[in-house]
């Protein structure tokens, strides 16, 4: 017997890895590492400084490693990670994202020099332990490795071939969001229960995903997507198996982008969270998950795209109206975008449902330009505060334009792009989406997102037309004119927005060049 085992044994090779095609991922992982080592034993004072530096070197070194895998088309690590265009291109668009909210935690010029991120997340709430986290010149520096580790889930996540390591990938992303969401400085308790929604309401997504992972191994006997793709339709399986391993693992990566009826964290968590963290969430999160989604529902359950794209279908029409109607009723700036961001998620199943590799590159083009768009939004949002920190309700807005019209110029410019108004990028991003969905007869569900999208505009222009045609209350908003990191953050945001909506040319053709070379199965 222990002659058999050990012949088992000898058969037993380790995968070959291929660490230079992996760099991306193992560079971002390695700063994660040592951002931990840095909170551990370096100063208080070199923390605040060697954080946000680390971290935004890593990310830049990292997006130097994805553009030199420019054309790789491979499979690694015993076929669990793929490397390809769709992947690299995702991967890319994280990194800058994450080095754009980078910056926006890193800014000290709000809340008495000590940031968005509260002192000390120990502190109880309540008249002293708030007033501590508010006036603390300091900051919880933990934040940075928390979001290195997130963006390391991201790029796998967008990356994997096996579902199992999707889900490893899945939990690698999610926890450090969890913690992040209870880091605000002000209004303590808001934010440990948006931590606590997510992470109860993650938790429960995640077994759906887990889950669903089981059923596709007993149908197929394999968790890899392409194992699973050509398991479908042989005879001596159990399609049940099958299908209810599509609804539940549709279940874990619909919550992750905040569709219909999986949206109930979303303005919860979007108010309650450090608005630097609204940010990282709203862009990287989506483009991780749609990177995720786009990878399972091409490669694994591609063969079925005529069982679930009725259903898609239902999803994409619900998300779309429950966002856009939602809304209009919302008096929160973050909960209003928000659901704008639930919105945006049905606009891009829209894509999806084409099912063609327009789909795809109209995907990613989009994923592109609503991150620059709502990160820049959200630094803006960051910038108009009253005495109790951002000016969060919609009537606090009034009259921005004739105290700040520039920064309210700006951001009107960027809700006319959410709203998809022509010569800005969102306008080009829901053509492309549109268009691939015509183009794979779903004409249909391009009307509901055209009309959802009128409805859309009527919240985005009541904002408008509160700061520009409203008289300014005595004792508004004052804008904050020092944080040059954040100004920056929503220059490049805006700048992008404007660019690749009045020449988006270069983009597309790299989204098309991405989507043509298709996923390595």
């Amino acid at each position: 017997m222990s002659a058999s085992l050990l012949a088992q044994t000898e058969k037993i090779t380790p995968p070959s890895i291929e660490y230079s095609s992996l760099s991306p991922l193992l560079i971002v992982f390695v700063v994660a590492l040592i951002g931990v080592l840095v909170d551990a034993f370096a100063q208080r004072e070199a923390r605040r400084v060697i954080q946000p530096v680390l971290a935004a070197g890593g990310f830049i070194a990292a997006f130097v490693a994805v553009a030199v895998l420019h054309g790789r088309h491979a499979l690694l690590a015993a076929n669990a990670v793929a490397i390809d265009a769709p992947a690299l291109f995702m991967q890319g668009t994280i990194l800058v994202f994450a080095l754009l909210s980078v910056l926006l935690v890193a800014e000290r010029q709000l809340d008495s020099a000590g940031g968005a991120i509260v002192a000390s997340a120990a502190i109880t709430p309540g008249p002293k332990g708030s007033t501590a986290a508010r006036t603390s010149a300091d900051m919880q520096t933990e934040a940075y490795p928390l979001m290195v580790f997130s963006v390391t889930g991201m790029m796998l996540f967008v990356a994997s071939n096996n579902l199992l390591v999707m889900f490893v990938a899945l939990e690698i992303l999610s926890l450090p969001l969890y913690l992040l969401a209870g880091l605000a400085r002000r209004r303590r308790l808001l934010s440990q229960e948006a931590a606590m929604k997510y992470f109860l309401l993650g938790a429960f997504s995640s077994a759906f995903f887990l889950y669903g992972l089981a059923f596709a191994y007993g149908y197929a006997g394999s968790v890899e997507l392409g194992k699973i793709a050509t398991a479908v339709g042989t005879t001596g399986r159990t399609d049940a198996y099958l299908y209810l391993a599509v609804g539940l693992i549709a279940v874990g990566l619909f919550f992750k982008i905040g569709a219909v009826p999986f949206h109930s964290w979303t303005p919860d968590v979007y108010q309650g969270s450090p608005t630097p963290v609204t940010a990282f969430m709203a862009a990287g999160t989506k483009v991780a998950a749609f990177g995720a989604i786009l990878r399972v529902f091409y490669i694994a359950f591609g063969p079925l795209r005529w069982d679930w794209r009725p259903v898609l279908w239902t999803v994409a029409i619900l998300t779309m109206v429950v966002g856009a109607v939602l809304a209009l009723t919302q008096r929160d700036i973050k909960r209003m975008l928000a659901y704008s961001a639930i919105a945006h998620a049905g606009f891009l199943l829209v894509g999806l449902a084409g099912t063609n590799t327009d789909g795809l590159r109209g995907a990613m083009f989009y994923l592109v330009t609503y991150g620059f768009t709502t990160i820049a939004a959200f630094a803006v949002i960051s910038l108009v505060r009253t005495s109790d920190g951002e000016a969060s309700d919609l009537s606090q807005w009034r009259g921005l334009g004739r105290t700040s019209p520039l920064l309210a110029g700006v951001f009107s410019f960027l809700l006319m792009a959410l709203a998809g108004i022509p010569l800005t990028s969102g306008f080009t991003g829901k053509f492309a989406v549109f268009q691939a969905a015509i183009e794979g007869d779903a004409t249909p569900l391009v009307v509901v997102a055209l009309v959802c999208s009128a409805i859309a505009a009527f919240f985005y222009v009541r904002v408008i037309v509160l700061m520009f045609f409203s008289e300014p209350l005595a004792d508004g908003p004052v804008v904050i004119t020092r944080p040059t990191l954040t100004f920056a953050t929503a220059g490049i945001g805006t700048l992008a927005t404007l660019v690749l909506g009045v020449a988006p040319q270069p983009l597309l053709d790299l989204a098309n060049t991405a989507a043509s070379s298709g996923f390595v199965r």
